[in-house]
């Protein structure tokens, strides 16, 4: 009954050659995941329009694809380092740009991280092991999710996972070349998305430090350089945008003082610790453990919560267990034993990761816990195995059925978070669980134990397969994505700012954890005294108000959507994010399911109609920017539609001080900027001091405005 650290028993040796079955089995994992992945892929459009600009302008400029420009005239960059774009830049080059050629790239990574996690468990505990860590990680719905859309992420899970695959082969031979592979894998993975990469690389090093084959001395020095191959990986890049001169490359999008280390250690970096964040869209500020703000709560049931159960908890408890009872397993074995290594390689991942997403008081959206999915997949697997191997030990078959119990009710907490998506399910999934918890207990003929675990795959499988399949079938488009139907949700779920859909219906829009208001505390206050969004430096939200008093999106303030209900029903009857047509289609009431409109909000692109396309084509040669808009999702359906540079004034946000207006005037006055795009954030009429504001009300003052299909057009080449 106990579970003392005894001698481990014999692990069975993982087959040199492959088994007759095993090569069959992955084709059809690998197979599977790719069909799947690309079914109704091209619902998702555009995706997220902010990067599918950028990477429409790296295909027509080798200088944005270098920076990550968000136009091919280069005037600012995207909030990120540029390695995410580079595959589908060169897919655009190749193929054209369309949806297809942005995302399938996406989708390949999503296949090789499958392949990946499946040889890192393969290696050392099986091709059991190895299958059921793919199929976990291809099914989990943040997965399918992150591996179909354009964001960074889809790359730096890959580059993550590549990472331990290397440590993996490290631990077991003691060869300088692997942890050298690892450190330049993890390096790259800086230049997707920058210091999130690096909450793996304790576990990698501590593991290698306590397990690696060699003495102490070598492996000291064997990490030292694995640490310069991630230095060098990503430092390259990193010194040539420093030592550029500033005035022949793009603003640093994101940053305050064109800097790329300013990037790296505030916005994208402590910022996101500690909430103080310059230019973001958030309130700022340090929440305590379970406070509330427009990210959601902090605290350690924040991946159970209702924005990021569905994505990735559904095995989080049963890899925990996991964890624990196999490395309990291994007892007293020798320090480089290969499973406690990899077993602790997959746990730390999963804890140090899991636990700063808890606690991270800044920004914070429901994908990022597409990192936490190849450790939960890889410990699924391995706990399966083990929990197999050693059915025949009576605490093995109480911590199995733990297992079960843990799994089948956080099953049952998350499919009533959806009642009304397939209802029958999470009865199915209680009652299959209570009976697979009963039979774990018990010491069964090999048939009947083989039955029973069927019978608990079904368990921890339904609720994500369920979840996915309902994510593919799907659009999935703006800023923040969300898998599976909808359910209350913090900021970036159905219904967050913008009036952001993710197209599709139901949900409760704004609805907070807690069943607080979007931006809004219990109290009924703002956090930080601000609307949700935020404020600029300079104490205003970036770029002020649009035309008619309605903040970023189309929100009114008095939280009423323009002529209509927030998160209801518009005048014109149709349900907010009722789309038709391809890439960067709007509803039948001009709205988008991102969140966007005909000129696009915070989190939404523009959509302009064919008239608005024509009229930015006209002449477009003569200019080096069509037109300029306030904020890159503004700008960025303009840029796809007519495929020619349209200037983001102050980036993502609107809030980076790019152009300041001295420069914006004098780009007019050298004819380099035919149209102005009013009535976006920060659009005409807007009343701070920021430099996109000053731009919008300089415009506004010494230009015609011009209404085109609701769109607001002003020629810079024709002042009053």
């Amino acid at each position: 009954m106990t579970a003392t650290l005894a001698p481990p028993v014999a692990a069975p040796p993982v087959p040199k050659r492959e088994l007759r079955w095993e090569r069959p089995a992955l084709g059809a994992l690998l197979l599977g995941t790719l069909v799947a992945y690309l079914i109704n892929l091209s619902a998702n459009g555009w995706a997220n329009s902010f990067y599918s600009a950028a990477v429409q302008a790296g295909s027509e400029s080798w200088t944005a694809f270098f920076f990550g420009s968000s136009d091919a005239a280069n005037s600012i960059t995207v909030d990120k380092p540029p390695a995410s774009l580079w595959l589908m830049e060169l897919s655009v080059r190749l193929f054209g740009l369309h949806s297809w050629s942005i995302l399938v790239p996406q989708v390949l990574l999503g296949v090789a991280t499958v392949a990946v996690v499946y040889a890192a468990v393969r290696r050392v505990f099986g091709p059991g092991a190895g299958l059921i860590a793919g199929l976990v990680l291809a099914v989990t719905p943040v997965a399918v999710l992150m591996f179909r859309f354009n964001n960074p992420d889809a790359l730096l899970v890959f580059l993550m996972a590549a990472a331990a695959y290397a440590l993996v082969r490290a631990v077991e031979d003691g060869r300088t070349r692997w942890l050298v592979l690892c450190g330049a894998l993890i390096g790259f993975g800086f230049l997707a998305k920058q210091l999130q990469v690096l909450l793996v690389v304790p576990g990698l090093a501590l593991v290698y430090l306590f397990a690696g084959p060699p003495r102490l001395g070598k492996r000291v020095l064997q990490l030292c350089a694995a640490g310069a191959a991630m230095v060098v990986a990503a430092g390259w890049w990193l010194l040539a945008v420093e030592l550029w001169p500033a005035d022949s490359r793009p603003w640093i999008g994101g940053s305050q003082n064109n800097s790329i280390l300013e990037l790296t250690l505030g916005y994208n970096g402590l910022g996101r610790l500690n909430g103080e964040e310059t230019g973001s869209v958030g309130p700022g500020g340090e929440l305590p453990a379970g406070g509330n703000g427009m990210w959601g709560s902090t605290g350690l049931g924040r991946m159970f919560e209702a924005a990021q159960g569905g994505q990735i908890a559904w095995l989080v408890p049963a890899a925990l267990v996991a964890l624990v009872f196999g490395v309990v397993l291994r007892g007293r074995a020798a320090r480089g034993d290969r499973q406690r290594a990899s077993l602790l390689l997959w746990g730390s991942w999963l804890l140090v990761t899991g636990l700063v997403f808890s606690f991270m008081a800044g920004i914070f959206h429901q994908y990022y816990t597409v990192a936490l999915a190849p450790a939960v997949a890889a410990l699924a697997g391995i706990g399966a195995v083990l929990a197999w191997r050693n059915r025949s030990r009576r605490w093995v078959r109480f911590a199995t059925a733990l297992t079960l119990a843990l799994t089948t009710a956080t099953a049952w907490m998350l499919l009533s978070r959806s009642a009304e998506f397939l209802p029958w399910l999470r009865w199915a999934v209680l009652a299959a669980g209570a009976a697979a918890t009963l039979l774990a207990l018990a010491a069964l003929p090999r048939r009947a134990a083989v039955a029973a675990a069927l019978l608990a795959a079904f368990v921890a499988l339904a609720g994500p397969v369920a979840y996915s399949v309902q994510t593919i079938g799907s659009a999935h488009t703006g800023s923040i994505p969300s898998a599976g139907p909808n359910v209350g949700r913090g900021m970036g779920g159905p219904g967050g700012p913008g009036g952001m859909r993710d197209g599709r219906d139901g949900g409760v829009p704004g609805a907070m954890p807690d069943g607080a208001t979007l931006g809004v505390a219990p109290d009924g206050t703002s956090p930080g005294g601000t609307f949700p969004g935020g404020t600029s430096p300079d104490g205003t939200f970036p770029g002020g108000t649009s035309p008619g008093g309605t903040f970023p999106g189309g929100t009114a303030p008095g939280g009423t959507a323009p002529g209509g209900t927030a998160g209801g029903t518009p005048p014109s009857g149709t349900a907010p994010g009722t789309v038709t047509g391809g890439p960067g289609a709007t509803g039948t009431d001009g709205t988008r399911p991102d969140g966007g409109g005909m000129m696009g909000g915070l989190l939404g692109s523009s959509a302009p109609t064919q008239q608005v396309v024509a009229l930015l084509e006209s002449d477009a040669d003569t200019y080096t920017w069509a037109a300029a808009a306030v904020g890159s999702n503004s700008a960025a359906g303009f840029q796809l539609a007519t495929e020619l540079p349209v200037m983001p004034i102050g980036g993502f946000n609107g809030s980076d001080p790019s152009p300041t207006l001295e420069q914006f005037q004098q780009y007019v006055r050298d004819g380099e900027i035919h149209y102005f795009i009013g009535g976006s954030r920060g659009g005409p009429g807007g009343s701070t001091t920021s430099a996109s504001s000053r731009i919008a009300t300089w415009v506004e003052q010494n230009f015609t405005a011009t209404e085109v299909d609701g769109v607001t057009l002003y020629d810079l080449t024709a002042s009053k």
